[in-house]
């Protein structure tokens, strides 16, 4: 499956960054395709490109905060989840995401 995902806390210094690690880490364990947007206080990092929005199966916001340009994700499949989530249960994450 191919996963994009944004990652995001209201002070996006070190949960922003754990939780992308965590989603990314367990989704290729399991096999997926994945690419993570971290939105953090350097601003959007490793922006998710059109196309690999396009391609994905699923989208995850793993984001206690509002994302920043999320019009660009309309019409997918969106999973809503905290960041605390994405870090303390990844494999519960990507389970609901349908992986």
């Amino acid at each position: 499956m191919k996963i994009v995902a944004v990652t995001a806390c209201p002070t996006g210094i070190a949960h922003t960054y754990m939780a992308a690690e965590q989603i990314e880490t367990f989704a290729k364990r399991a096999g997926h395709e994945i690419r993570v947007e971290t939105q953090g206080s350097m601003g959007i990092e490793n922006e998710l490109s059109a196309q690999a929005i396009a391609d994905a199966d699923v989208v995850i916001f793993a984001v206690d905060i509002e994302v920043e340009q999320k019009e660009r994700f309309e019409g997918k499949k969106i999973i809503q989840a905290s960041v605390s989530e994405a870090i303390k249960k990844p494999e519960a994450l990507l389970a609901r995401a349908g992986g």
